[in-house]
């Protein structure tokens, strides 16, 4: 991947310092923002330490392309917002400051301490982080961070990638380490687990085994973690373009039971297949936009995720004697209802939610003036959408969507033709299938 060299010094008892200069790394200045590079430089003539760290680092070494880069520094957040006239001070659990540099905003970070015995450390039952206002060195701050490969930094003043915890050979192995005892740094923020099966899917690499053993049997903590939070996680995970590759990781390691319940009960049937196929359509459909830069709405995802339970459902309705209307709309409402307290979907996506799943009873009826009043419906691309996918999964029959794909591209000529083609199928279906007559009673 790439080659190093290394000139080791002690900085204390237990960490070490390996130095990679720029003619082993190639990283290229020109490779990095502007904005960040300002903000170090400003920091750094002050007389303060200030890196690059984190995620460009680690993209660049991998020699992907980062979208932004954080810098760390020794000054704390007060001092930090003094220097910048555009600085905002942000977070509670751990203050972090933004700073805009034109149309940039770089992320500043004070170097975090080692919070052990510290009174400005507090955790809950489980172990989480609540409050971690702890600030410290440079290499406190590397030992605090999740995975070594997030854990390099580099001086834009002399070139060189600072490495405290082995990142850069981890990088080489393709490995992805997380720093310190796994069950305790998991417990810390149960979203390192999802962290750690993201960077599976996106950068290809492997979970390093220690790294990985604890997963299933801590999978449970996520449900300790805000149910808004785990909305913005998950839009990380599977809607940031490698969502496809990421969500089997979820599967593998049991990380899918605590955030969609209902469908993972599901995935265990035999016959659920088609859901699952359906899901990972979603997903590469989700992933193909992305990387042709269109836009997505988490709506169509969420509305994929949580088919598996709403289809269950409707049927289940339906056996009971409820209308098929009626059915459905009891069935999304629950489903929606009940996944709330495990992750907080916003009222925006969820009614779009709804309507996604709404509109496949809509696009059955294609009758009289029902196929022009569904056309117009606002949601009515992301319905059909979804009707395809179902189709490609095996779900439903095929034919629906086609007829769907043809009505929006017609004249009026041609819709008139598709309607009383329905309605000659119909009648066609009524004379193979006589409704039988009840025998009058004298």
């Amino acid at each position: 991947m790439f080659s190093v060299f290394k000139k080791k010094s002690s900085q204390s008892a237990h960490i070490f310092k390996d130095v990679v200069t720029q003619e082993y790394h190639g990283i290229n200045q020109r490779d990095l923002s502007h904005g960040s590079l300002r903000v170090i430089e400003v920091l750094q003539h002050a007389g303060f330490e200030a890196y690059l760290v984190g995620g460009g680092i680690r993209d660049l070494l991998l020699g992907k392309h980062p979208k932004d880069f954080d810098v760390a520094t020794s000054a704390k957040p007060v001092e930090i917002q003094k220097l910048f006239r555009k600085a905002r001070i942000i977070g509670r659990r751990f203050q972090i400051v933004h700073v805009r540099m034109g149309p940039e905003i770089i992320e500043v970070t004070t170097f975090r301490g080692s919070a052990e015995n510290s009174h400005l450390q507090r955790a809950n039952a489980s172990g989480m982080l609540v409050r971690d206002n702890v600030f410290g060195s440079v290499e406190d701050d590397a030992v605090r961070r999740d995975f070594t490969m997030n854990a390099l930094y580099y001086d834009p003043s002399n070139h060189e990638v600072l490495d405290f915890v082995g990142g850069y050979d981890d990088l080489e192995d393709g490995l992805i380490r997380i720093i310190g005892d796994p069950e305790t740094r998991y417990r810390e923020d149960p979203v390192r687990m999802l962290r750690a099966v993201r960077f599976v899917g996106k950068l290809g690499l492997q979970l390093e085994a220690d790294t990985a053993e604890p997963l299933r049997r801590l999978a449970p903590l996520l449900r300790d973690v805000s149910p808004s939070r785990l909305f913005d996680e998950i839009l990380k995970l599977l809607q940031a373009g490698h969502g496809q590759a990421t969500f089997p990781e979820l599967v593998k390691y049991d990380l899918l039971r605590p955030l969609f319940p209902q469908t993972e009960a599901l995935f265990g049937e035999a016959d659920d297949l088609h859901h699952q196929h359906l899901i990972d359509l979603a997903l590469l459909n989700t992933d193909k936009r992305l990387n042709e830069g269109k836009s997505v709405t988490p709506a169509f995802l969420y509305a994929a995720l949580h088919w598996p339970k709403v289809q269950h459902r409707w049927e289940e309705l339906q056996a009971e004697g409820h209308g098929r209307a009626p059915a459905l709309a009891i069935a999304c409402s629950e489903t929606l209802d009940f996944n709330q307290q495990f992750i907080a979907i916003p009222k925006r996506f969820s009614v779009t939610i709804r309507e996604i799943w709404e509109l496949q009873m809509k696009l059955e009826k294609r009758h009289g003036r029902r196929p022009d009043s569904t056309l117009e419906h606002p949601r009515f691309r992301a319905g059909y959408d979804f009707l395809l996918l179902r189709e490609l999964s095996g779900e439903i029959q095929g034919g629906l969507g086609e007829w769907w794909t043809q009505y929006q591209i017609a004249d009026d000529a041609l819709r008139r033709d598709l309607i009383a083609s329905v309605k000659d199928d119909q009648d066609e279906l009524k004379a193979r299938c006589p409704r039988r007559r009840s025998k009058r009673r004298d």
